[in-house]
């Protein structure tokens, strides 16, 4: 099938210019001007990009697909992910994590998940482990996960400063770093460890002490939950000013987050990035999706627990263009480039030719989810789901 969307403003994500984007099978072929085409052997599906902005899909790399939640009994484990949950959001590629609980959910099980969404149409990968150190993994070994198993780029996430983690040593923490390096360096893919942030008080203390005191690149680490308090935030910014890597994690409701624990929200932590002057490539954003949160009603009074969800991320560009005035092509990175570049997804994140076809069309006006391609098949049209997951009853 060939598609070609017609008169669509490009972000790259990088402005463009109005385009004619040209689809073929599941990669982009081009990217031009005016594209005008005569096939006669081949059905063309021409799609009116008027008053629409075109971006990559987004990468939404820290997700609890299999579920996530349990920390108060067996009755709050959230349960999977579904396939309309993240192609509605603009996600076309996943990175499935588990996190408090190895246990009852496994490597395995995480595998199995990923696997079942890209057979529903969308691109997934995973982490080897959980939480704890030594970490769970599906092999045996975290080395060999990565090396012999396609769909495993590294490990995470890995609990630190956190009273839920399992308190490893630096030593201990640092040799499951290397090996996890070196493993992404024999396999040919990113050996990122991903750390999930608490709000204990050591902060980033070993990511300083793994740059200090070790020949492992800042490269190799992507601490998440980075705007969890203001503290951690504060450290944050020093590490990006390092060269390190951080992730920000959107929220349903960030006036809640932002009010009751203080969390820095996505958009105000990217303008302190830009004010700072910090390298717009070391960012990225996360949903922590299909993670447990609690919610509260008018009166800050605990109502239960709510979910996760990657439709907070289109949320945050939102508000890091319409409230602080950031312009759409850097929000973008947190969710594009930056991502596909520190996980080394080689052909992702970027609206180029030879790479896959993952394109979502934004309202240009109000920057809403209209349309969303995966690997060139239209998944949502309209704002409805075209493409259900197996058990989905939309």
């Amino acid at each position: 099938m060939i598609k070609l969307i017609k008169n669509v403003k490009v972000y790259s994500p990088d402005f463009l210019g109005t385009k004619d984007v040209l689809i073929l099978g599941d990669k982009l072929a081009g990217i031009e001007d005016e594209i005008k085409l005569k096939v006669s052997c081949m059905e063309v599906e021409e799609i009116d990009g008027t008053g629409k902005i075109l971006t990559p899909g987004f990468i939404d790399s820290h997700v609890h697909i299999l579920g996530g939640g349990g920390e108060g009994g067996f009755k709050t484990r959230t349960p999977e992910i579904t396939l309309t949950t993240l192609t509605k959001a603009g996600v076309t590629t996943v990175v499935g994590t588990l996190g408090t609980d190895g246990l009852a959910r496994d490597t395995s099980a995480l595998l199995a998940k990923a696997r079942g969404l890209e057979e529903e149409g969308i691109t997934s990968y995973i982490y080897t482990g959980a939480y704890q150190v030594p970490t769970p993994t599906l092999t045996g070994d975290v080395m060999k996960d990565i090396m012999s198993i396609d769909k495993i780029i590294g490990a995470g996430e890995i609990a630190l400063s956190d009273h839920r983690s399992s308190q490893p040593t630096f030593e201990e923490f640092i040799r499951l770093a290397a090996n996890v390096r070196v493993a992404g360096m024999l396999s040919g893919k990113a050996g990122i460890i991903n750390i999930h942030m608490g709000d204990g008080k050591s902060n980033l203390a070993y990511l300083n002490r793994a740059v200090d005191e070790t020949e492992i690149p800042i490269s190799q680490f992507l601490p998440t939950h980075c705007g969890r308090n203001p503290e951690l935030f504060e450290e944050s910014i020093k590490y990006l000013k390092r060269g390190g890597y951080c992730d920000f994690t959107g929220a349903d409701d960030p006036d809640l987050w932002e009010k009751e624990y203080g969390e820095v929200r996505i958009s105000k932590a990217l303008k302190r990035i830009i004010d700072e002057k910090i390298c717009l490539d070391n960012f990225t954003f996360t949903s922590d999706g299909q993670g447990s949160f609690p919610m509260f009603n008018e009166k800050n009074e605990y109502i239960g627990l709510g979910i996760g969800k990657s439709s907070c991320l289109i949320e945050a560009i939102r508000e890091c263009v319409f409230k602080e005035d950031i312009p759409l092509e850097i929000a973008l990175r947190g969710l594009t480039t930056n991502p596909a570049k520190i996980l080394s997804l080689k052909t992702k994140g970027s609206i180029k030719v030879g790479y896959d076809a993952d394109i979502n069309l934004l309202d240009e006006k109000n920057l809403e989810i209209d349309t969303v391609l995966a690997l060139g098949k239209v998944m949502v049209r309209n704002k409805k789901p075209e493409v259900l997951g197996t058990f989905e009853n939309i």
